[in-house]
This record gives structure tokens, C-alpha cells and sequence, in this order.
């Protein structure tokens, strides 16, 4: 499929998805996640990709969903139409990791599609935010749901009935994001983290993204139980048996995704 929206690059293992809608400062509009869950699906499936690294421009990840997309819409088109839900299934759908590389503006939707990602690397001059309250709206793709998650209720009430935006530093202090780095290096930041994920057992990578998930998603005890139990599965494969191995022989593990 040829994309006008994204730009995918597949290279050491690790396929780079990059937003390319400069002139809308990356809005989410149809085609663009059309595109993108396109893509990402395409990486699942290759071989060649065994981690997936997202992002914008140095000046914005992505500012939002297109307004212009969104402005003529009734209650009765967005709600018959199920307006975001088959994009948003899809990308979290995705088994392997993928990291999302922030600098400048993710606000509405791109801060939503950021946290749809297994972790945030961002840039120093990295802004959040949820502003669609200016707008009259809601955020309608997890804004509300998982930035309360992932920092508090406090903070998320805060910026989703402000619309303010958060800083990188803040964003780290909260746990937003995993680390922040100095623009220039955000890519290389980004890619370097990536390669070393690349270089795992992709069974084993696979299946701790979903324990991780599911902690979200269930009771502790729980959540426990399922980690455990996968624990437990992955002594049933080679690749356990080579990593202890190698552990032991104080060599490089040799993974073979088996």
C-alpha cells in the first residue's frame, strides 16, 4: 500500500512509522489512521520488524484529531459511525512493542495515540495535553481513561477541564513518559531503545507487553496469577533454555523466537 500521510521504514529489525501531515501538524484525520493501522498491522506480520518505533516532526508529534474532519459531524455520524473506535482497536491490537518518540505538541488525539504506545520517549520541549474542553468536547480516545491511569486523578482532572498542556519534565515526573532526552537525540534515544528489544526473545518480549497490559485491565490477585502462569509457559520454550544457558556459559544469548 502506498501511504501519503505516513512515512515506514524497516531497517535492523525495527520498523519507523512517522506521521507526515506537516502543513496540519500531524492531525489524526480518516486517512491517516487508515494508514497507520495499515502499517502497524503490516509490521506485525513481517518478520523483519520486531519492534515499532512512532513518531512526528521535531514540532509536533501530532496536534490532535482533525477538526476539519470532525467540525460538520453530527451526534447521529459520530455515534452510528462509532467515530475512532475500529483505529483505536486496532493499534491496540498490536502484539509487538511500540514506542512512541514525542517532541514538540501531542495534544488531544496525539497525546491519546502516545499513550496507546507500550512507552513514551520524549524530547525536552515535549508538550501534553487534552484540550478538546476548549473545543466543547471530550477527549473520545482514551484521554479521560488512560492519562487518569497512568497519572492520577488529580493531574488528569487538571489538564482534561483546563486544557492545559504539560511540560516534558512534568510529564516524567508523573510517569507519563519513561525519559527525556535533548531533541537532537530523541531519534537516536528512540531507535537505540528499540534495537535492544529487537535483539530479544520476541515470545518472550510478546508476552511480557501483555502481562504488563493486563495489570490495567484486572485485580492484582489477579493480575498475579496470569503473570505467574506465563512465567510458567515460557520454560516450555527454547529460548528460555538458551538464555539461562548462555547466562551460565557467560556468552550473547542466541534467540531464536522458539
Amino acid at each position: 500500500m502506498a501511504y501519503e500521510t505516513i512515512i515506514v521504514e524497516i531497517e535492523d529489525h525495527i520498523a519507523l512509522v512517522t506521521l507526515n501531515r506537516p502543513d496540519a501538524l500531524n492531525a489524526l484525520n480518516d486517512q491517516l489512521l487508515s494508514e497507520l493501522c495499515d502499517a502497524l498491522a503490516s509490521a506485525q506480520s513481517n518478520d523483519k520488524a520486531r519492534c515499532i518505533v512512532l513518531t512526528g516532526s521535531e514540532k509536533a508529534f501530532a496536534a490532535g484529531a482533525d477538526i476539519n474532519m470532525m467540525n460538520s459531524k453530527s451526534f447521529v455520524d459520530v455515534f452510528a459511525g462509532d467515530l475512532f473506535t475500529e483505529a483505536s482497536d486496532k493499534i491496540i491490537a498490536i502484539r509487538k512493542p511500540i514506542i512512541a518518540a514525542v517532541s514538540g505538541y501531542a495534544l488531544g488525539g496525539g497525546c491519546e495515540l502516545a499513550m496507546m504506545c507500550d512507552f513514551i520517549i520524549c524530547s525536552e520541549t515535549a508538550k501534553f495535553g487534552q484540550p478538546e474542553i476548549n473545543l466543547g468536547v471530550s477527549p473520545g480516545l482514551g484521554g479521560t481513561q488512560r492519562l487518569t491511569r497512568f497519572i492520577g486523578k488529580s493531574k488528569a482532572m487538571d489538564m482534561n477541564l483546563t486544557g492545559r498542556f504539560m511540560e516534558a519534565d512534568e510529564a516524567e515526573r508523573c510517569g507519563l513518559v519513561s525519559r527525556v532526552v535533548p531533541t537532537k537525540k530523541l531519534m537516536d534515544e528512540a531507535m537505540a531503545a528499540a534495537g535492544k528489544i529487537a535483539e530479544k526473545s520476541m515470545i518472550t518480549v510478546v508476552a511480557i507487553k501483555e502481562m504488563v497490559n493486563r495489570s490495567y485491565e484486572t485485580t492484582l490477585r489477579e493480575g498475579i496469577l496470569f503473570e505467574r502462569r506465563v512465567f510458567h509457559s515460557l520454560f516450555a520454550t527454547e529460548d528460555q533454555k538458551e538464555g539461562m544457558a548462555a547466562f551460565m556459559e557467560k556468552r550473547e544469548a542466541q534467540f531464536r523466537d522458539n
